[in-house]
Protein backbone atom coordinates (compact mmCIF):
# COMPACT_ATOMS: atom_id res chain seq x y z
CA UNK A 1 0.00 0.00 0.00
CA UNK A 2 0.96 3.53 -0.78
CA UNK A 3 2.29 5.87 1.99
CA UNK A 4 -0.68 7.99 3.34
CA UNK A 5 0.65 11.73 3.05
CA UNK A 6 -2.94 13.99 3.77
CA UNK A 7 -5.46 12.92 6.06
CA UNK A 8 -8.90 14.56 6.37
CA UNK A 9 -10.38 14.28 10.13
CA UNK A 10 -13.88 13.74 9.71
CA UNK A 11 -14.99 14.58 12.96
CA UNK A 12 -15.16 18.06 15.85
CA UNK A 13 -14.25 18.44 19.10
CA UNK A 14 -11.12 17.18 21.29
CA UNK A 15 -10.66 13.93 18.94
CA UNK A 16 -9.50 16.37 16.13
CA UNK A 17 -6.82 18.59 18.29
CA UNK A 18 -5.73 15.28 19.37
CA UNK A 19 -5.51 13.56 15.93
CA UNK A 20 -4.00 16.67 14.24
CA UNK A 21 -0.72 16.07 16.57
CA UNK A 22 -0.24 12.90 15.83
CA UNK A 23 -0.41 13.15 12.46
CA UNK A 24 1.92 15.77 12.03
CA UNK A 25 4.06 14.55 14.38
CA UNK A 26 4.30 11.75 11.35
CA UNK A 27 5.28 14.51 9.06
CA UNK A 28 1.79 14.39 7.25
CA UNK A 29 -0.84 16.67 6.32
CA UNK A 30 -3.72 17.58 8.27
CA UNK A 31 -7.12 18.83 6.80
CA UNK A 32 -10.37 19.36 9.34
CA UNK A 33 -13.63 20.14 8.38
CA UNK A 34 -16.52 22.21 10.40
CA UNK A 35 -19.71 23.34 10.84
CA UNK A 36 -20.84 26.75 11.36
CA UNK A 37 -21.38 26.30 15.26
CA UNK A 38 -17.42 25.36 14.91
CA UNK A 39 -16.42 27.89 13.46
CA UNK A 40 -14.54 29.19 16.18
CA UNK A 41 -12.83 25.88 17.10
CA UNK A 42 -9.13 26.41 17.82
CA UNK A 43 -7.74 23.32 15.76
CA UNK A 44 -9.15 25.78 13.05
CA UNK A 45 -5.85 27.23 12.85
CA UNK A 46 -3.53 24.40 13.65
CA UNK A 47 -4.60 21.86 10.73
CA UNK A 48 -3.14 22.44 7.78
CA UNK A 49 -6.56 23.20 5.91
CA UNK A 50 -9.44 23.67 7.22
CA UNK A 51 -13.06 23.33 5.26
CA UNK A 52 -16.42 24.50 6.36
CA UNK A 53 -18.69 21.71 5.19
CA UNK A 54 -22.39 22.86 6.33
CA UNK A 55 -25.08 24.18 8.48
CA UNK A 56 -25.01 24.04 12.48
CA UNK A 57 -27.35 20.43 12.27
CA UNK A 58 -24.81 17.77 12.49
CA UNK A 59 -27.14 16.10 9.12
CA UNK A 60 -26.10 19.27 7.30
CA UNK A 61 -22.23 18.61 8.18
CA UNK A 62 -20.50 15.88 10.51
CA UNK A 63 -23.19 13.91 8.37
CA UNK A 64 -23.00 15.31 5.34
CA UNK A 65 -21.09 12.44 3.21
CA UNK A 66 -21.31 13.86 -0.12
CA UNK A 67 -19.51 17.31 1.41
CA UNK A 68 -16.64 15.63 3.15
CA UNK A 69 -15.90 13.57 0.61
CA UNK A 70 -16.05 16.86 -1.72
CA UNK A 71 -13.69 18.16 1.15
CA UNK A 72 -11.20 15.39 0.51
CA UNK A 73 -10.84 15.56 -2.77
CA UNK A 74 -10.67 19.37 -2.99
CA UNK A 75 -7.70 19.29 -0.78
CA UNK A 76 -5.82 16.29 -2.16
CA UNK A 77 -6.06 14.04 0.80
CA UNK A 78 -5.63 10.08 0.06
CA UNK A 79 -7.15 8.85 3.53
CA UNK A 80 -9.77 9.73 6.31
CA UNK A 81 -9.69 9.33 9.62
CA UNK A 82 -13.41 8.97 11.50
CA UNK A 83 -12.85 9.65 15.35
CA UNK A 84 -15.50 8.38 17.15
CA UNK A 85 -19.31 8.95 16.51
CA UNK A 86 -20.81 10.70 13.40
CA UNK A 87 -19.45 8.54 10.41
CA UNK A 88 -16.59 6.09 12.46
CA UNK A 89 -18.95 3.09 12.06
CA UNK A 90 -21.24 3.99 8.85
CA UNK A 91 -20.70 1.19 6.02
CA UNK A 92 -22.01 3.47 3.78
CA UNK A 93 -19.26 5.99 4.38
CA UNK A 94 -16.61 3.38 4.13
CA UNK A 95 -18.02 1.80 0.88
CA UNK A 96 -18.00 5.08 -0.68
CA UNK A 97 -14.82 6.41 0.61
CA UNK A 98 -13.23 2.81 -1.43
CA UNK A 99 -15.01 4.00 -4.73
CA UNK A 100 -13.37 7.17 -4.68
CA UNK A 101 -9.78 5.93 -4.20
CA UNK A 102 -9.63 7.26 -0.39
CA UNK A 103 -8.46 5.25 2.52
CA UNK A 104 -11.05 5.14 5.61
CA UNK A 105 -8.27 4.67 8.31
CA UNK A 106 -10.74 1.56 10.30
CA UNK A 107 -11.64 -1.75 9.52
CA UNK A 108 -13.46 -2.88 6.43
CA UNK A 109 -17.08 -2.52 5.55
CA UNK A 110 -17.28 -6.39 5.81
CA UNK A 111 -16.04 -6.71 9.44
CA UNK A 112 -18.42 -3.80 10.41
CA UNK A 113 -21.49 -5.94 8.89
CA UNK A 114 -20.64 -8.64 11.13
CA UNK A 115 -20.42 -5.93 14.44
CA UNK A 116 -22.73 -3.60 13.74
CA UNK A 117 -25.66 -5.44 14.90
CA UNK A 118 -25.14 -6.59 18.22
CA UNK A 119 -27.63 -10.21 17.71
CA UNK A 120 -25.52 -11.17 14.46
CA UNK A 121 -21.92 -10.22 16.73
CA UNK A 122 -23.12 -11.90 19.28
CA UNK A 123 -23.16 -15.26 16.69
CA UNK A 124 -20.22 -14.64 15.24
CA UNK A 125 -18.44 -14.79 18.70
CA UNK A 126 -20.10 -17.88 18.88
CA UNK A 127 -18.35 -18.89 16.57
CA UNK A 128 -14.81 -17.80 17.54
CA UNK A 129 -15.60 -19.85 20.71
CA UNK A 130 -16.04 -16.30 23.16
CA UNK A 131 -18.16 -16.69 25.58
CA UNK A 132 -21.10 -14.66 25.48
CA UNK A 133 -24.43 -13.47 27.77
CA UNK A 134 -26.72 -16.30 27.63
CA UNK A 135 -29.83 -14.76 25.54
CA UNK A 136 -31.70 -15.30 22.50
CA UNK A 137 -30.58 -17.08 19.33
CA UNK A 138 -30.55 -13.43 17.04
CA UNK A 139 -33.11 -11.11 16.89
CA UNK A 140 -36.72 -11.47 18.57
CA UNK A 141 -39.28 -10.82 15.72
CA UNK A 142 -42.65 -10.49 18.14
CA UNK A 143 -43.88 -10.16 22.19
CA UNK A 144 -44.95 -13.76 21.84
CA UNK A 145 -41.46 -14.82 20.73
CA UNK A 146 -39.61 -12.80 23.66
CA UNK A 147 -42.21 -14.54 25.91
CA UNK A 148 -41.16 -17.68 25.55
CA UNK A 149 -37.07 -17.03 25.24
CA UNK A 150 -37.28 -14.64 27.90
CA UNK A 151 -38.51 -17.51 30.25
CA UNK A 152 -35.76 -20.22 28.96
CA UNK A 153 -33.32 -17.64 29.82
CA UNK A 154 -34.59 -16.35 33.40
CA UNK A 155 -35.92 -12.96 34.67
CA UNK A 156 -34.22 -10.78 34.80
CA UNK A 157 -33.38 -10.50 31.40
CA UNK A 158 -32.37 -7.30 29.33
CA UNK A 159 -33.87 -5.85 26.04
CA UNK A 160 -31.60 -4.51 24.01
CA UNK A 161 -31.48 -2.70 20.83
CA UNK A 162 -29.09 -5.06 17.99
CA UNK A 163 -28.60 -1.37 16.41
CA UNK A 164 -28.26 0.13 19.29
CA UNK A 165 -25.22 1.87 21.99
CA UNK A 166 -24.87 5.17 24.11
CA UNK A 167 -27.50 3.24 26.44
CA UNK A 168 -31.06 3.81 24.28
CA UNK A 169 -33.08 1.16 23.30
CA UNK A 170 -32.59 -0.81 26.66
CA UNK A 171 -34.88 -1.70 29.35
CA UNK A 172 -34.12 -4.28 32.55
CA UNK A 173 -37.18 -6.80 32.86
CA UNK A 174 -37.66 -8.09 36.03
CA UNK A 175 -40.60 -10.26 35.28
CA UNK A 176 -43.54 -11.61 32.77
CA UNK A 177 -46.14 -9.14 33.84
CA UNK A 178 -43.76 -6.02 32.70
CA UNK A 179 -42.66 -7.98 29.63
CA UNK A 180 -44.84 -6.27 26.78
CA UNK A 181 -44.56 -2.73 27.81
CA UNK A 182 -41.50 -2.84 28.04
CA UNK A 183 -39.84 -4.74 25.54
CA UNK A 184 -42.33 -2.24 23.16
CA UNK A 185 -40.93 0.73 24.91
CA UNK A 186 -37.24 -0.36 24.28
CA UNK A 187 -38.08 -1.04 20.75
CA UNK A 188 -39.49 2.17 19.84
CA UNK A 189 -36.87 4.14 21.61
CA UNK A 190 -34.17 2.13 19.48
CA UNK A 191 -36.66 2.67 16.29
CA UNK A 192 -36.39 6.72 16.95
CA UNK A 193 -32.61 6.72 17.83
CA UNK A 194 -31.55 4.61 15.40
CA UNK A 195 -33.70 4.04 12.82
CA UNK A 196 -34.49 0.23 13.75
CA UNK A 197 -36.47 -1.26 16.26
CA UNK A 198 -35.12 -4.78 16.21
CA UNK A 199 -34.41 -6.42 19.49
CA UNK A 200 -33.02 -9.39 21.17
CA UNK A 201 -32.81 -10.41 24.73
CA UNK A 202 -29.78 -11.64 27.22
CA UNK A 203 -29.71 -12.23 30.83
CA UNK A 204 -29.31 -9.64 33.19
CA UNK A 205 -25.56 -10.04 34.88
CA UNK A 206 -25.89 -9.19 38.65
CA UNK A 207 -23.60 -6.03 39.92
CA UNK A 208 -21.48 -6.07 36.68
CA UNK A 209 -18.31 -4.41 35.93
CA UNK A 210 -17.64 -3.20 32.41
CA UNK A 211 -14.48 -4.48 31.04
CA UNK A 212 -13.13 -3.60 27.63
CA UNK A 213 -9.94 -4.85 25.55
CA UNK A 214 -8.18 -2.82 23.48
CA UNK A 215 -6.68 -4.55 20.14
CA UNK A 216 -5.36 -3.54 16.56
CA UNK A 217 -5.11 -5.83 13.49
CA UNK A 218 -3.19 -5.40 10.61
CA UNK A 219 -3.45 -6.47 6.99
CA UNK A 220 -0.62 -8.89 7.65
CA UNK A 221 -3.24 -11.47 10.34
CA UNK A 222 -1.44 -9.95 12.95
CA UNK A 223 -2.82 -8.93 16.27
CA UNK A 224 -2.18 -7.44 19.33
CA UNK A 225 -3.73 -5.73 22.31
CA UNK A 226 -3.23 -2.82 24.77
CA UNK A 227 -4.59 -3.80 27.98
CA UNK A 228 -7.73 -3.35 29.39
CA UNK A 229 -9.53 -0.91 30.74
CA UNK A 230 -12.60 -0.86 34.01
CA UNK A 231 -15.57 1.53 32.44
CA UNK A 232 -17.55 0.64 35.24
CA UNK A 233 -18.82 4.52 36.07
CA UNK A 234 -21.22 5.06 34.33
CA UNK A 235 -24.53 7.30 34.55
CA UNK A 236 -27.47 5.91 32.12
CA UNK A 237 -24.87 3.58 30.72
CA UNK A 238 -22.86 6.85 29.45
CA UNK A 239 -19.04 6.26 31.11
CA UNK A 240 -17.86 8.85 33.26
CA UNK A 241 -14.42 7.75 34.55
CA UNK A 242 -11.91 4.98 32.75
CA UNK A 243 -9.11 3.33 34.40
CA UNK A 244 -6.51 0.59 33.01
CA UNK A 245 -5.50 -1.95 34.29
CA UNK A 246 -8.86 -3.42 35.33
CA UNK A 247 -7.90 -4.09 39.04
CA UNK A 248 -11.29 -5.88 40.33
CA UNK A 249 -9.35 -8.77 37.52
CA UNK A 250 -6.62 -11.19 38.96
CA UNK A 251 -4.29 -12.34 36.41
CA UNK A 252 -5.42 -15.37 35.74
CA UNK A 253 -8.53 -13.96 34.21
CA UNK A 254 -6.95 -10.60 32.79
CA UNK A 255 -4.95 -13.14 30.79
CA UNK A 256 -7.63 -15.25 29.66
CA UNK A 257 -9.62 -12.07 28.63
CA UNK A 258 -6.03 -10.51 27.18
CA UNK A 259 -6.59 -14.36 25.16
CA UNK A 260 -10.42 -14.23 24.42
CA UNK A 261 -9.86 -10.57 22.60
CA UNK A 262 -6.78 -11.77 20.32
CA UNK A 263 -8.80 -14.95 19.67
CA UNK A 264 -11.81 -13.10 18.53
CA UNK A 265 -9.40 -10.30 16.59
CA UNK A 266 -7.90 -12.83 14.23
CA UNK A 267 -11.48 -15.00 13.74
CA UNK A 268 -12.44 -11.37 12.48
CA UNK A 269 -8.92 -10.87 10.92
CA UNK A 270 -9.67 -7.36 11.82
CA UNK A 271 -7.47 -4.40 10.50
CA UNK A 272 -7.11 -1.27 12.98
CA UNK A 273 -8.40 -0.33 16.31
CA UNK A 274 -10.84 -1.80 18.16
CA UNK A 275 -12.76 -2.52 21.78
CA UNK A 276 -14.26 -5.71 22.33
CA UNK A 277 -16.55 -5.22 25.42
CA UNK A 278 -17.14 -7.60 28.26
CA UNK A 279 -19.11 -7.64 31.29
CA UNK A 280 -17.54 -9.34 34.29
CA UNK A 281 -19.52 -10.98 37.50
CA UNK A 282 -18.94 -11.18 40.96
CA UNK A 283 -16.60 -14.64 39.84
CA UNK A 284 -14.23 -12.69 37.26
CA UNK A 285 -16.24 -14.70 34.47
CA UNK A 286 -15.96 -13.26 31.59
CA UNK A 287 -18.96 -12.12 29.01
CA UNK A 288 -19.18 -10.55 25.31
CA UNK A 289 -21.30 -7.62 25.57
CA UNK A 290 -20.07 -5.63 22.18
CA UNK A 291 -17.59 -5.03 19.85
CA UNK A 292 -16.81 -1.34 18.93
CA UNK A 293 -15.02 -0.67 15.59
CA UNK A 294 -13.60 2.27 15.90
CA UNK A 295 -11.27 4.22 18.43
CA UNK A 296 -12.80 4.52 22.10
CA UNK A 297 -13.30 8.24 23.99
CA UNK A 298 -10.99 6.74 26.40
CA UNK A 299 -7.96 5.32 24.46
CA UNK A 300 -5.93 7.98 26.06
CA UNK A 301 -5.46 5.38 29.00
CA UNK A 302 -4.41 2.78 27.13
CA UNK A 303 -1.84 4.99 25.74
CA UNK A 304 -0.48 6.32 29.23
CA UNK A 305 -0.24 2.51 30.50
CA UNK A 306 1.64 1.03 27.07
CA UNK A 307 3.87 4.57 26.29
CA UNK A 308 2.01 3.82 22.54
CA UNK A 309 0.19 6.22 20.69
CA UNK A 310 -3.22 4.45 19.44
CA UNK A 311 -3.81 6.89 16.23
CA UNK A 312 -0.30 6.41 14.92
CA UNK A 313 -0.94 2.60 14.80
CA UNK A 314 -3.85 2.77 12.85
CA UNK A 315 -2.02 5.26 10.40
CA UNK A 316 0.70 2.82 10.31
CA UNK A 317 -1.59 -0.18 9.47
CA UNK A 318 -4.10 1.82 6.93
CA UNK A 319 -0.97 2.15 4.95
CA UNK A 320 0.00 -1.66 5.30
CA UNK A 321 3.11 -1.41 7.85
CA UNK A 322 3.03 -4.61 10.40
CA UNK A 323 2.49 -4.36 13.55
CA UNK A 324 4.83 -4.23 16.74
CA UNK A 325 4.79 -7.81 18.60
CA UNK A 326 2.86 -8.25 21.41
CA UNK A 327 6.03 -9.34 23.85
CA UNK A 328 6.99 -5.61 22.79
CA UNK A 329 3.96 -4.23 24.27
CA UNK A 330 4.81 -3.32 27.85
CA UNK A 331 1.88 -2.57 29.98
CA UNK A 332 2.74 -0.55 33.66
CA UNK A 333 1.39 1.65 35.80
CA UNK A 334 -2.30 3.08 36.64
CA UNK A 335 -4.11 5.69 34.56
CA UNK A 336 -7.20 7.17 35.18
CA UNK A 337 -9.53 9.37 32.95
CA UNK A 338 -12.27 11.54 33.50
CA UNK A 339 -14.44 13.02 31.19
CA UNK A 340 -15.22 17.09 31.31
CA UNK A 341 -18.33 17.93 29.70
CA UNK A 342 -19.94 21.21 29.95
CA UNK A 343 -23.15 19.75 32.41
CA UNK A 344 -24.62 20.68 35.80
CA UNK A 345 -22.49 18.45 37.98
CA UNK A 346 -25.82 17.75 39.63
CA UNK A 347 -28.64 17.19 37.13
CA UNK A 348 -26.39 16.29 34.27
CA UNK A 349 -28.01 18.91 32.43
CA UNK A 350 -26.22 20.45 29.41
CA UNK A 351 -24.89 24.18 30.06
CA UNK A 352 -23.43 25.30 26.74
CA UNK A 353 -22.20 29.33 26.73
CA UNK A 354 -18.85 31.16 27.11
CA UNK A 355 -15.84 29.95 28.68
CA UNK A 356 -14.54 33.09 30.33
CA UNK A 357 -11.50 31.49 31.95
CA UNK A 358 -10.20 27.96 31.31
CA UNK A 359 -6.56 27.43 33.52
CA UNK A 360 -5.99 23.68 32.70
CA UNK A 361 -3.26 21.56 35.47
CA UNK A 362 -0.34 20.64 34.39
CA UNK A 363 2.98 18.84 36.02
CA UNK A 364 4.56 15.31 35.72
CA UNK A 365 2.05 12.71 34.13
CA UNK A 366 -0.31 14.48 33.62
CA UNK A 367 -2.33 15.11 30.25
CA UNK A 368 -5.24 17.36 28.57
CA UNK A 369 -7.21 16.46 25.59
CA UNK A 370 -8.98 19.34 24.78
CA UNK A 371 -9.95 22.07 22.30
CA UNK A 372 -10.98 24.94 24.60
CA UNK A 373 -9.96 28.01 25.22
CA UNK A 374 -11.10 31.39 27.46
CA UNK A 375 -13.19 32.86 25.00
CA UNK A 376 -14.63 29.68 23.22
CA UNK A 377 -18.44 29.28 23.10
CA UNK A 378 -19.85 25.76 23.51
CA UNK A 379 -22.40 24.93 21.05
CA UNK A 380 -25.60 23.56 22.40
CA UNK A 381 -25.92 21.36 18.73
CA UNK A 382 -23.01 18.92 19.76
CA UNK A 383 -22.11 16.21 22.50
CA UNK A 384 -21.03 17.89 25.67
CA UNK A 385 -17.93 16.76 26.30
CA UNK A 386 -15.14 19.80 26.17
CA UNK A 387 -11.98 17.86 27.33
CA UNK A 388 -10.63 14.79 29.08
CA UNK A 389 -8.18 14.63 31.87
CA UNK A 390 -5.97 11.76 31.92
CA UNK A 391 -3.68 11.13 34.63
CA UNK A 392 -0.89 8.13 34.91
CA UNK A 393 1.30 7.04 38.06
CA UNK A 394 2.81 3.97 39.19
CA UNK A 395 0.08 2.45 41.11
CA UNK A 396 -4.02 3.65 41.66
CA UNK A 397 -3.79 4.97 44.89
CA UNK A 398 -0.95 7.61 43.51
CA UNK A 399 -3.01 8.05 40.46
CA UNK A 400 -6.37 8.97 42.39
CA UNK A 401 -4.04 11.30 44.36
CA UNK A 402 -2.93 13.19 41.05
CA UNK A 403 -6.16 13.06 39.77
CA UNK A 404 -7.64 14.91 42.92
CA UNK A 405 -4.22 17.26 42.77
CA UNK A 406 -5.25 17.97 39.13
CA UNK A 407 -9.14 18.47 39.48
CA UNK A 408 -8.57 20.85 42.14
CA UNK A 409 -6.00 22.84 39.68
CA UNK A 410 -8.86 22.82 36.59
CA UNK A 411 -10.59 26.40 36.77
CA UNK A 412 -13.38 26.67 34.24
CA UNK A 413 -15.78 29.72 34.57
CA UNK A 414 -18.52 31.05 32.09
CA UNK A 415 -20.33 27.74 32.23
CA UNK A 416 -21.23 24.66 34.40
CA UNK A 417 -19.01 21.25 34.24
CA UNK A 418 -18.99 18.41 35.71
CA UNK A 419 -15.47 18.72 37.42
CA UNK A 420 -17.58 19.18 41.30
CA UNK A 421 -18.72 15.58 40.40
CA UNK A 422 -15.32 14.07 39.54
CA UNK A 423 -13.67 15.98 42.77
CA UNK A 424 -16.54 14.22 45.02
CA UNK A 425 -15.63 10.79 43.06
CA UNK A 426 -11.85 11.18 44.13
CA UNK A 427 -13.25 11.46 47.92
CA UNK A 428 -15.40 8.87 47.19
CA UNK A 429 -14.97 5.35 49.85
CA UNK A 430 -15.83 3.09 47.59
CA UNK A 431 -14.36 4.76 44.53
CA UNK A 432 -11.30 4.75 46.32
CA UNK A 433 -11.43 0.93 47.46
CA UNK A 434 -12.66 0.33 44.01
CA UNK A 435 -15.78 -1.12 45.24
CA UNK A 436 -18.60 -0.24 42.85
CA UNK A 437 -20.41 -1.62 39.48
CA UNK A 438 -22.00 -0.65 36.83
CA UNK A 439 -25.06 0.31 38.76
CA UNK A 440 -23.39 2.44 41.11
CA UNK A 441 -24.67 5.67 39.88
CA UNK A 442 -27.97 4.85 39.40
CA UNK A 443 -29.51 6.23 42.27
CA UNK A 444 -27.19 9.84 41.66
CA UNK A 445 -29.48 12.81 42.08
CA UNK A 446 -26.76 15.33 43.22
CA UNK A 447 -23.58 15.77 44.46
CA UNK A 448 -24.57 14.76 48.30
CA UNK A 449 -25.39 11.47 46.99
CA UNK A 450 -21.65 10.46 46.95
CA UNK A 451 -20.84 11.74 50.37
Amino acid sequence: MPEIKKILIANRGEIVQRAIRTIHEMGKKSVVVYSAGDKEASYLKHADEAVCIGDVKSSDSYLNVPAIITAAEMTGCDAIFPGYGFLSENQDFVEICRLHNIKFIGPSVEVMQKMADKSKAKDEMIKAGVPVVPGSDGSVHSLEEGRKIASQIGYPIMAKASAGGGGRGMRLIHDEAHFDQLFTAASSEALAAFGDGTMYLERFINNPRHIEVQVIGDSHGNAIHIGERDCSLQRRHQKIIEESPALSLDEPARKKLHDIAIKATKHLKYEGAGTFEFLSDDKQNIYFMEMNTRLQVEHPVSEMVSSLDLIELMIKVAQGEKLPSQESVKLRGHSIECRITAEDPNSFLPSPGRITQWMVPGGRNVRIDSHIYAGYTVPPYYDSMIGKLIVWARNRNKAISIMKRALNEFEVEGIRTIIPFHKKMMENKDFINNNFDTKYLDNYKSLDDLN
